[in-house]
This record gives C-alpha cells, sequence and structure tokens, in this order.
C-alpha cells in the first residue's frame, strides 16, 4: 500500500477525528441541561485546529462537546497524550481535556521554548512534561469570576523530566535549584508569555509557588 506522508496523513487522521460523530439522536439546537454531551465539533474551525495540531505531531484525542452548567464546560477540546520535539516526542502527564487552541499553543511553546532550552540551558532534552491539569468547574481564585479553566483554556505546569533523568520542578528549582535550573525556568516561563495572553508564576504569589498557569486568553497579556 503506497504510504501517506506522515504529516499529511496526521492531518488527515484529525479531520477524520474531528468528522466522525454525527449529532446524537434526540440532541437538537435548543439549551442544554447541565451534563449534556454533544457530539464532537465539525464546524471549519475546529477541523482546522484539530488538522494542524495532528499536522504538527501532536498525538491525541478529540474529545466531545460537554455542557456541565454554571459557565462550565468543554468545546472543541481534545486529549493530549504526546507532543513533539525537534528529534522525538514526549510525555504529556496528567493533562485532561483542553481546548483544541491553548493545546496549540501548548504544543508550539513545549517544543520551540521548553524542548531547546532543555537542550541548550541543560544538556537533555525533554521526555515528559508534568501538568496539574486543565478542565476545572471553578472560580479565580477569591473572586466570582469563573477561571479560564472552566473550559480548558488553561494549563498548569509542574515540572519536566530529562532524558538523563533529572526532574526539575517549579516547587522545587524555581529558587532552590542550580543556576542553569533557575534560568531554564525562567527561560521557559518568558517563551510562554510570547504564545500565551497570562503567563503566572512563583512571582506573583504564593499561589502558584509549584507551577505555571498559562492561559490563551487575554487580549493585553500578562506575565508575572
Amino acid at each position: 500500500m503506497r504510504q501517506f506522508p506522515r504529516l499529511a496523513f496526521a492531518a488527515c487522521t484529525a479531520l477524520a477525528v474531528a468528522a466522525c460523530g454525527a449529532v446524537p439522536e434526540g440532541r437538537g439546537s435548543g439549551p442544554r441541561s447541565a451534563g449534556a454531551v454533544s457530539a464532537i465539533p465539525v464546524n471549519p474551525e475546529a477541523r482546522q485546529c484539530l488538522a494542524e495540531l495532528g499536522g504538527a505531531g501532536v498525538r491525541f484525542n478529540a474529545v466531545a462537546d460537554r455542557y456541565d452548567g454554571g459557565g462550565c464546560g468543554l468545546r472543541n477540546a481534545v486529549s493530549v497524550a504526546a507532543l513533539q520535539g525537534d528529534t522525538a516526542s514526549f510525555e504529556v502527564a496528567r493533562l485532561g481535556p483542553v481546548a483544541c487552541p491553548t493545546a496549540q499553543a501548548f504544543a508550539a511553546w513545549a517544543r520551540f521554548g521548553v524542548d531547546r532550552a532543555a537542550r541548550q540551558l541543560l544538556g537533555s532534552p525533554v521526555v515528559r512534561v508534568e501538568t496539574m491539569g486543565s478542565y476545572a468547574c471553578r472560580n479565580v481564585a477569591g473572586s466570582a469570576r469563573r477561571s479560564a479553566h472552566a473550559n480548558a483554556e488553561a494549563i498548569d505546569i509542574a515540572a519536566f523530566v530529562l532524558a538523563d533523568g533529572r526532574r526539575v520542578s517549579v516547587l522545587d528549582h524555581w529558587d532552590g535549584g542550580t543556576m542553569r535550573e533557575r534560568e531554564f525556568l525562567r527561560t521557559v516561563q518568558a517563551s510562554a508569555c510570547k504564545r500565551f495572553g497570562t503567563v503566572l508564576g512563583p512571582d506573583y504569589n504564593a499561589a502558584h509557588r509549584d507551577h505555571f498557569h498559562l492561559e490563551r486568553g487575554g487580549s493585553t497579556g500578562f506575565c508575572r
């Protein structure tokens, strides 16, 4: 059988996944109750995002839209298993569902900001990115406003595991690591600020002492 080029195959696979679900019988376009699940989105923007994510070498599954009530839910979301670096793929731990456009920004940052910084500054490529998840139906801490996590549009990053066995975490190495480890964490945070609208880390407040909060939204940009 003739072999398709890798990227073309990935893009076609993403489109096939996106288009596979018809609207479930009995579900109309009217108001949805909490917990309602609709088909995997097939609108052009969603299909384009899935295709581009597959073309970037990301291993993922599309996730059906879901409304959980109270301003929380999933729309055009994916479950990411692995990202692509310059030379090899690497795992993503404990991410859960994430909005596809946010996953795109995450994939680009992980490859061009994280993996390259790890090789240049620490002398070893990344093999796993450890997260604290994405989707959570909750408010911004101390406010009545829904968090970007409520729509899976934010990701919390805890640590990076390297091929040589080292684990560089935000909690242990932002202030307590070697000079190179501290430089690495500050470099990847600065890189995230170029791709995400809001980036929060240990210098923002105590609640972020153990992770980077990466949020795609935010027109003006906030990096701290």
